[in-house]
């Protein structure tokens, strides 16, 4: 009996002790989470990651199997690669517009009282609620012959302006639409800035130039060159606004793809235009998550 005892004992003690209870708990919550994403998961996989593969897989396609002719008609022909550099020239200039326009505001959102900056945040993010289309035709109203534009021209003793169908109005209008991208990246950083470094400039008789070469700017660089990599990626796909608003020397890389698809049911050529696009999309992108991070975008410091 003693024997069985201490044999039972020995076992005993190389038995492994059970799990706490709050690693059985925090198990059961990751496999609650991995559930609960399963449906998201499933949904980017069929109506997503399927139709990127499915386009990759057609720009590769030709009559005898596996090719590049797509790729190399698209570089062989010269206007092409001249609507890419208009799509490159136009973007670009967004770009500068947005930042022009957007730093002084993110830095007056930064410095002003809480109840004013959400008052002012609110104004910049209202054109988020409603559609981009509906946006645009607005702007086609406005800068139309018999818009408010002309209007006031008119009352001034003026002639009416072309403003649409040509490269003004695509650049009044998708700087409209991507400004608060800009507002917003630079707001984040700009909130990060210690107040007292640009109050001890000014007691030791810096002027606001010098403040703003020494110390905004250069704490405000990432921010800068995050807002601009961001509205750049988003202007070279943008499609509705350049469409309807812009003129025939002023097609962008989007523009092209659903001539193709729409017209001329060029599936293939108009996958490898789409690939050539994502790949320059996912190259701005990565060169914003390396320089800044994404959720640069999403944060706001106090």
């Amino acid at each position: 009996m003693s024997i069985q005892r201490q044999a039972h004992d020995g076992l005993a003690e190389l038995a492994v002790p059970p799990l706490p209870r709050h690693l059985v708990r925090q198990g059961r919550r990751d496999w609650t989470l991995i559930m609960l994403l399963v449906p998201a998961l499933g949904f980017l996989a069929v109506f997503f990651a399927y139709p990127m593969a499915d386009i990759l897989m057609r720009s590769f396609d030709g009559d005898q199997g596996f090719t590049l002719e797509h790729y190399g008609r698209f570089f062989e022909r010269t206007i092409y690669v001249r609507v890419l550099l208009i799509t490159f020239e136009i973007s670009g200039s967004v770009t500068v517009l947005t930042l022009i326009i957007a730093y002084p505001l993110a830095f007056v959102l930064a410095t002003v009282s809480r109840r004013t900056a959400a008052i002012l945040m609110a104004m910049v993010l209202i054109p988020f609620f409603t559609s981009i289309l509906v946006r645009t035709y607005a702007w086609i109203v406005i800068l139309g012959p018999e818009g408010l534009f002309n209007q006031v021209l008119g009352g001034l003793g003026f002639d009416p302006v072309q403003l649409l169908y040509n490269r003004p109005s695509v650049l009044i209008g998708m700087t409209y639409t991507l400004l608060p991208y800009m507002v917003l990246t630079l707001y984040s950083v700009m909130r990060g800035i210690d107040a007292q470094l640009v109050r001890a400039a000014y007691s030791l008789g810096a002027s606001d130039w010098n403040v703003f070469r020494r110390i905004l700017l250069p704490h405000t660089m990432p921010g800068i060159i995050g807002g601009s990599l961001l509205v750049f990626i988003l202007a070279v796909g943008y499609y509705i606004t350049p469409r309807l608003m812009g003129g025939d020397r002023d097609q962008m890389m989007a523009t092209i793809i659903e001539y193709q698809v729409d017209l001329l049911l060029n599936w293939n050529f108009a996958s490898a235009l789409a690939a050539i696009l994502l790949t320059i999309t996912l190259v701005g992108f990565g060169l914003y998550a390396w320089l800044v991070g994404l959720r640069t975008l999403f944060e706001s410091r106090t």
